[in-house]
């Protein structure tokens, strides 16, 4: 990486960690450093809101998830307006007039301790796994810019991440993330930009789009309905509908963001904002995927986008029949640029015979690549059985490196970056947080001072970066990592999100129903993910009816509750 990209990476992630640190260094109390002071407004909460949802994950996965199937993915983010819409009326409100820190006290005010303690464990269990994965994430740019050992560079990330979370807790986190998602929303345009002038000279950008369609990739809303589809209309504007309820309702990493809202207006505006602006950004980000691909048509791209894995196979037994397959790989993308130039030549003409011969004759020559490529993951594999052979999450990182100018090179890895320890940072926090408000101080060490549990607050920030951090570890690329992060949140978030419905609108039901049907929501959740092959996506509503259902069962069993005193005063 050239000099210049150093100095653009550092000097934007320097300025925003020393305005963070700066904005914060009055942060004293452990409410100051747990909630914030309740002085932010509704930009600032909104694109808090945003920037903890789009980790270096968003930027680095998403882009290869467009580039292997197109634009659907789009449709996961549907229901968010509404998801958004309900949280305003119904979740807000309540969470206001008490007053909490956490999302779970309102559990123990509705119901027991008990069930205020299982949703918060739960919470704890699906976002720290999910924190290991934002650090993961990251580590794969350094790991391959640097080509220093991944697990070295995922220690290094850690340790930055929580020591910069440490110092200011969930106020350092809010006011940053308003840079950071600056500098990631303009790094994506820029990033959009600059494609359109690497293209071809003879290429236009409507002749692009006109290729990413023919080939497929612009499939934005399909109707077509399976149990195994992740990704279409149906999902989006039901299945994921109860995922954002879940995450962005019950999150402590989401709830934390809007309680430090100016009032309950600036929380809502905020929530709004992100609902309304969410689904263009993700368009515009798989957008950038698409142009990655059509780049590709017309510049050859790597037979293996992790060049990490490819170095291993030099000098070594495999090496010549590797040669072999990247030579196969060259002369099946030289026949492809011919049939590239007539399939243009056929769009242009509106000839959709001759359109129909080239996509089938491309399509021929792609499966022929792909069976390539498979071929060379095997090498990889059989030369080293532990590597990661799944490349989607390095399409976009090789792209960016290779062939973005001086300078924006840095600008974009300082997007990746920003991204990363905004969502790191968020999670981390809010881990604390739940871990201390709902566990520490309400189970353990009631009686303490100001002073200790701000200590015990920092103290448990390290302690869930060092877990997190060993997950990260460990982790593996899954199907890619955007949907890693994805199936975590769903074997948890349904039956999270089923209590707190109980609790909103079934007020008969008591504490020890709802706990006993949380634990038997999760064991279907679980099992449903093992041993079905239905999509993640649909594991969340499975989970929120399990625990209504079981919960109306078993009250009928164990004896009707009147609602509880609380509950009588926030309907009121």
């Amino acid at each position: 990486m050239n000099a210049l990209d150093w100095i653009v990476m550092l000097g934007t992630l320097f300025a925003i960690v020393a305005y963070g640190i700066w904005k914060t260094r009055h942060v004293k109390t452990s409410r100051s450093y747990l909630r914030g002071d309740d002085d932010l407004k509704w930009w600032t909460i909104g694109l808090s809101i945003m920037a903890t949802q789009a980790s270096a994950i968003t930027f680095l996965s998403t882009p290869g998830q467009a580039y292997a199937d197109g634009m659907r993915f789009v449709q996961f983010y549907f229901g968010m307006p509404i998801a958004m819409v309900f949280l305003c009326i119904v979740v807000l409100p309540i969470y206001y007039r008490l007053k909490v820190y956490t999302a779970y006290e309102y559990l123990e005010n509705r119901f027991d301790l008990k069930t205020r303690t299982l949703t918060a464990i739960l919470f704890l269990v699906g976002r720290g796994l999910a924190a290991g994965l934002t650090i993961y994430a990251p580590s794969i740019i350094l790991s391959a810019i640097m080509d220093w050992p991944l697990n070295w560079t995922i220690f290094l990330m850690g340790i930055f991440v929580i020591f910069y979370t440490v110092l200011g807790g969930t106020k350092a986190v809010s006011v940053t993330q308003k840079q950071q998602m600056v500098v990631i929303l303009t790094g994506m345009f820029i990033a959009a930009a600059i494609f359109v002038f690497q293209l071809p000279k003879d290429i236009s950008f409507n002749d692009a789009v006109s290729l990413a369609g023919k080939m497929g990739k612009l499939n934005t809303v399909d109707f077509n309905f399976t149990w195994d589809n992740r990704y279409n209309f149906w999902t989006g504007m039901f299945a994921s509908v109860f995922l954002f309820l879940s995450y962005f309702g019950t999150d402590q990493s989401q709830v934390q963001r809007y309680l430090s809202g100016k009032s309950l207006t600036e929380s809502r505006l905020g929530l709004l904002f992100n609902g309304i602006f969410k689904v263009p950004m993700q368009f515009l980000i798989l957008f950038v995927g698409i142009l990655v691909f059509v780049f590709f048509q017309f510049n050859r791209p790597p037979i293996h986008f992790n060049n990490a894995n490819v170095e291993k196979i030099k000098n070594t037994a495999i090496e010549n029949r590797y040669n072999e397959l990247d030579q196969q790989h060259a002369t099946l993308f030289a026949q492809q640029q011919v049939e590239m130039r007539q399939l243009l030549d056929a769009i242009e003409q509106n000839n959709e015979v001759a359109v129909n011969q080239a996509q089938t004759r491309i399509e021929t020559l792609r499966s022929q690549d792909k069976a390539i490529r498979d071929e060379v993951k095997s090498l990889i594999s059989q030369q080293r059985p532990e590597a990661k052979t799944n490349d989607t999450d390095y399409v976009f990182l090789t792209f960016v490196i290779n062939y973005l100018p001086v300078g924006i090179v840095g600008l974009l890895l300082a997007v990746i970056f920003s991204a990363a320890w905004s969502s790191t940072s968020s999670e981390l926090s809010a881990l604390a947080t739940t871990t201390v408000v709902d566990m520490y101080r309400r189970s353990f060490m009631k009686e303490a001072t100001d002073r200790h549990y701000l200590n015990a607050s920092k103290w448990f920030t390290v302690l869930w970066g060092a877990l997190a951090l060993g997950f990260a570890l460990i982790a593996d690329l899954f199907e890619n990592l955007i949907q890693a992060v994805n199936i975590i949140g769903s074997l948890f978030y349904g039956t999270i999100l089923g209590i707190f419905l109980v609790a909103f609108f079934m007020k008969r039901i008591g504490g020890t129903a709802v706990f006993i049907a949380a634990i038997i929501s999760e064991a279907i959740v679980v099992a449903l993910y093992f041993l079905e092959n239905i999509a993640f996506l649909w594991l969340i509503p499975v989970g929120v009816a399990a625990v209504m259902l079981f919960s109306w069962l078993l009250e009928m069993m164990i004896g009707n509750n009147k609602p509880s005193d609380q509950q009588a005063l926030l309907d009121a």
